[in-house]
């Protein structure tokens, strides 16, 4: 079968499309045949090892693991002699390693059954970016109807799915995104949208109960000017360096900082769970939330679709789409 492999670090052109030997799933896992998958910046942050630090756990010299990919859907191959959730021709969608190929194995905790009027590049598109906006909101944040959301960095990834979804939770919600988003972001749900070109919304002088930040690109005080008194600022994207020192440094100063004062700040690291999938299907399934998709790629063109990505200019997600 045909996969994307990286067997060094660097930029998009260490990733090479090659023949590997279709996995076998074990008896734990689910083998899906790929129909579509989505990059995110976890993919090329693997692909070029950095903030350095990843290195440590991914590799020092070159990477242990050589496949792309972790947002994945498709149709169930096989499945191993403990699968209980899922047989062979469910349609299916969620996280896996390796999802730039063919064929890929997942665990059955980390997958849903796709709904029928979800496309597969839909699907695909939301398990990283929209879990992120679903847990950061609601498990950090607690949002409730009538609350003032605002996502900095409405038109991206992240920002796309936690306009909708705090939309859906009933939050009167703002939207932070360059000139050419401002229609898409007010239409998919937004009430207000700060133009970043033109206002910087840490000095508007509004207010508002939860942030979710999928930038970094202003500074915690800058912030805490705008939250509410006992507001919330989720930390969902940060500016990182080839350290990571910066982002690392702004979260360990967002922990102790919440410990005296009224406002609660921190970072969230998205969960792949069955459960959470499968609400998101369902705010799919019933147009709650639609997912917003820039551009498609074959796989033989995966290391485009990253080069594009890491420009940093992508309008919601970025699908690889298999035949």
């Amino acid at each position: 079968m045909k996969a994307a492999v990286y067997r060094r670090y660097g930029p998009p052109d260490v990733v090479q499309i090659v023949d590997v030997e279709k996995p076998v799933p074990t008896d734990n896992e689910v083998l899906i045949r790929v129909r579509a998958a989505s990059v995110n910046p976890y993919d090329w942050h693997f692909m070029r090892g950095m903030p350095y630090i990843l290195r440590m756990m991914v590799g020092l010299r070159k990477p242990k693991d050589t496949r792309l990919g972790a947002d994945v859907a498709g149709q169930v191959e096989a499945v191993g002699k403990n699968i209980k959730q899922f047989k062979p021709g469910d349609e299916v969608f969620g996280t896996c390693r390796g999802a730039f190929a063919e064929y890929a194995r997942s665990s059955e905790s980390t997958l849903a059954i796709k709904p029928t009027n979800v496309t597969f590049e839909q699907a695909a598109s939301a398990p990283i970016a929209a879990l992120t906006a679903l847990q950061g909101l609601r498990d950090k944040g607690h949002v409730k109807p009538g609350q003032k959301v605002l996502i900095n960095g409405a038109a991206g990834g992240v920002g796309t799915f936690a306009v909708q979804i705090a939309k859906s939770f009933g939050a009167d919600v703002t939207g932070v995104c360059s000139s050419r988003n401002v229609e898409m972001v007010r239409s998919i749900g937004a009430s207000q949208v700060v133009d970043y070109t033109r206002e910087d919304f840490t000095k508007s002088g509004r207010h508002y109960d939860i942030i979710l930040d999928a930038v970094g690109n202003h500074p915690l005080s800058a912030c805490r000017h705008v939250l509410s008194p006992k507001g919330i600022l989720i930390m969902a994207g940060a500016m990182a360096g080839r350290w990571m020192i910066g982002p690392l440094t702004r979260g360990i100063r967002a922990s102790v900082m919440s410990r005296f004062v009224g406002q609660n700040m921190g970072g969230i690291l998205a969960r792949s769970n069955r459960e959470d999938l499968t609400i998101l299907g369902e705010l799919m399934a019933t147009g709650k939330v639609t997912p917003v998709i820039d551009r498609r790629y074959s796989l033989s063109e995966v290391p485009e679709a990253i080069r594009y990505l890491e420009e940093g200019h992508a309008r919601g997600k970025v699908v690889i789409t298999l035949a």
